[in-house]
C-alpha cells in the first residue's frame, strides 16, 4: 500500500496507478482458479476485442460487482492477466466508474436544447427527474413540449440563482426597481403539494421529507397545485430569529426525528417566492405580482411552521450599507436584492437577484501540513491545513499549534507553484501523502461562520473556509489563537439571542 500511495500522490488518479503498477506486480501475485463458479470462467471466456462498450457495461461489470467480496478480488484479477497492456488503462477507468468526460451541466443542457430545438428551462427541468440512461428515458428527455401541460407530480423546478452584488450596475437603475430581502443562513428549499402528498427539496435535488416533518405537516394546510421556494431554517419564535445553522445541522442527514429534536431544534420553511399556485406556472410574471400572491396564501394558512421573507424599504442607494448592517441583528448572513420586474428564471442570469452578503470572517492561520491534489494537480500540493496558537502571545508562555482548518482554493496558479517548491524544501516529516513542513507561512483565512465541534481537537469548525491571502508579511509568531476564534463564535451567537 506504501507503493501505491506514492505513485497515487504522483499520477493522481487510482485507474492510472493500477495501470503503471500492473506489469511491475503481476508475475508476483498468485491467482486461484474459480471453484464451483463456471458462469466466471464462461464470461472471462468471451472477453475479446470485439466486445462493445454495452457488453462491459451492462454485462460483465454488474456481473461482477454482484459477487462476493472475495470473488470479486479474484475475478478482477483475472480480469487484469486477461486484457493486453494497451487496455489495461480503459479498463480500469470503466471499474473505477471514471471513464467520463467533465463537462458542466449547463453546456449539456444547452447542447440538447439547440439540437432537439427545446428551451433550455424544459430541459433542465426535466433533468429534475431520476436519470435511467435508457432509450426510452432519453425520448422522455427530448421530446417536444406539451402546450398543454398540468400536474408536474412531486419534480421540483430548476431553482433561480443569484449573483454576488456589483453595487456599480445596481446604481446605473433608479432604486423604486429593486425589493430588498434579507439573505438568510439556511437550507434551500422547494416544497411542493399535491394531490399525492408534499414534497420538500433540497437545491440539491435531494428529497428530505424525513428530516423535517414538521414542514411537511404544515404543507397539507397548503392547497393542491403549490410550490414555494424558500430556505428551512431553526427558528426561535420567542426572539424572532434563526437560532445559529449548528442547530440546523443537528437535523440533517437524520432518517428519523425524534420528539426531543423537534421540540430542541424547531424548523420553519421560510418562503420568499412562489412558484405555481393552484398548479399554474407562475415563473413567467413579475416577482411583484407572486410576493403578492405567497402574502395572499400566507394570510389563508395562517401555520406556525410557515413564515414569509419581508422586505425592506429604502430611498437611496446610500442607505444600502446600514440596511445590510441591521440584517446582522437580525441573524441574516446579508441582502437578496431582485428586480421587482424580474421573472423567475432557471440557474443563475447576472441581473436580475443578486447577493450581498457581510464581509467574511477572517483568521490568521499557520500552515503546518499539505498534500498534493488529484487529476491536473496531482504533482503539486494544493490541499492544506492550517493551525491557530492554544495560547495569545505572550513571552513567558509556552504555546502550541493546534489544527483548526482545511482549505484548497484561493491561491493563484503562481503562488501554488512557489509554495508546492517551498513546502518540498521545508518538509519535517512525511505521512504517506501527507507532509508536515515547517511552521513558518501564515496565511489569512476567510468563511462564513464559526461553529462548536466535538470532532475538531480545537472544539470549533468553520464554514467554507479558503485562502484570503499569503501574508508573507507576517511572522509565524503573530498569527491568531484558538481564543480570537471563539470570540467570533461568541459574537455569531449574540446575533442570533
Amino acid at each position: 500500500m506504501w507503493l501505491f500511495d506514492e505513485c497515487f500522490a504522483q499520477v493522481g488518479d487510482s485507474a492510472e496507478t493500477i495501470s503503471l503498477l500492473w506489469n511491475e506486480l503481476k508475475d508476483d501475485i498468485k491467482i486461484e482458479r474459480f471453484k464451483n463458479e463456471p458462469n466466471l470462467d464462461c464470461m472471462l471466456s468471451k472477453l475479446n476485442h470485439e466486445n462493445p462498450m454495452h457488453w462491459w457495461m451492462n454485462t460483465l461489470l454488474p456481473m461482477i460487482k454482484d459477487l462476493t467480496e472475495k470473488s470479486r478480488a479474484q475475478m478482477l484479477l483475472h480480469l487484469w492477466m486477461k486484457i493486453p497492456e494497451d487496455d489495461q488503462y480503459l479498463v480500469n477507468k470503466l471499474i473505477t466508474g471514471g471513464f467520463r468526460i467533465g463537462v458542466s451541466k449547463g453546456l449539456v443542457v444547452k447542447a440538447i436544447a439547440d439540437a432537439c430545438q427545446l428551451n433550455e428551462s424544459t430541459i433542465l427541468e426535466r433533468f429534475m427527474t431520476p436519470i435511467n440512461a435508457t432509450q426510452e428515458w432519453y425520448k422522455d428527455l427530448t421530446k417536444p413540449e406539451d402546450s398543454d401541460r398540468k400536474d408536474r407530480g412531486a419534480i421540483p423546478y430548476p431553482f433561480s440563482l443569484a449573483s454576488p452584488v456589483e453595487i456599480e450596475k445596481l446604481k446605473e437603475y433608479s432604486e423604486t426597481d429593486w425589493r430588498i430581502e434579507y439573505k438568510w443562513d439556511g437550507i434551500r428549499g422547494q416544497l411542493i403539494t399535491r394531490e399525492t402528498g408534499s414534497y420538500l427539496w433540497s437545491r440539491g435535488e435531494e428529497l428530505i421529507n424525513h428530516a423535517f416533518p414538521e414542514i411537511i405537516t404544515m404543507a397539507e394546510h397548503l392547497p393542491s397545485g403549490t410550490v414555494l421556494d424558500g430556505e428551512i431554517i431553526c427558528w426561535n419564535e420567542t426572539t424572532n430569529r434563526p437560532y445559529p445553522f449548528a442547530t440546523l445541522q443537528r437535523r440533517l442527514g437524520r432518517k428519523n426525528v425524534g420528539k426531543k429534536l423537534l421540540a430542541e431544534c424547531p424548523t420553519v420553511f421560510l418562503a420568499y417566492d412562489i412558484i405555481e399556485n393552484k398548479t399554474n406556472d407562475l415563473r413567467q410574471i413579475p416577482l411583484s405580482e407572486r410576493v403578492q400572491i405567497l402574502t395572499n396564501l400566507h394570510a389563508k394558512t395562517a401555520h406556525p411552521s410557515l413564515i414569509i421573507g419581508k422586505d425592506e424599504t429604502f430611498q437611496s442607494w446610500d442607505e444600502l450599507e446600514a440596511i445590510r448592517e441591521k440584517s446582522r441583528f437580525w441573524g441574516a448572513e446579508g441582502l437578496m436584492i431582485k428586480r421587482k420586474q424580474s421573472n423567475y428564471i432557471s440557474g443563475r442570469k447576472r441581473g436580475d437577484w443578486w447577493k450581498y452578503k457581510h464581509e467574511p470572517m477572517t483568521l490568521d492561520a499557520v500552515l503546518i501540513y499539505a498534500q498534493a491534489g488529484t487529476g491536473k494537480r496531482a504533482n503539486l500540493f494544493t490541499d492544506y491545513t492550517f493551525a491557530l496558537w492554544d495560547k495569545a502571545k505572550n513571552v513567558n508562555i509556552e504555546r502550541s499549534l493546534v489544527t483548526f482548518a482545511k482549505a484548497y482554493s484561493g491561491l493563484n496558479n503562481r503562488e501554488i507553484e512557489e509554495l508546492d517548491k517551498w513546502i518540498r524544501t521545508h518538509t519535517k516529516e512525511r505521512f504517506g501523502p501527507t507532509r508536515m513542513v515547517e511552521p513558518k507561512q501564515v496565511f489569512e483565512l476567510a468563511f462564513e461562520g464559526v461553529l462548536k465541534s466535538n470532532r475538531h481537537k480545537c472544539g470549533l469548525a468553520v464554514r467554507f473556509p479558503r485562502i484570503h491571502r499569503w501574508r508573507v508579511d507576517k511572522p509565524a509568531q503573530e498569527a491568531d489563537c484558538i481564543q480570537q476564534a471563539k470570540e467570533l463564535l461568541d459574537r455569531e451567537l449574540t446575533n442570533h439571542v
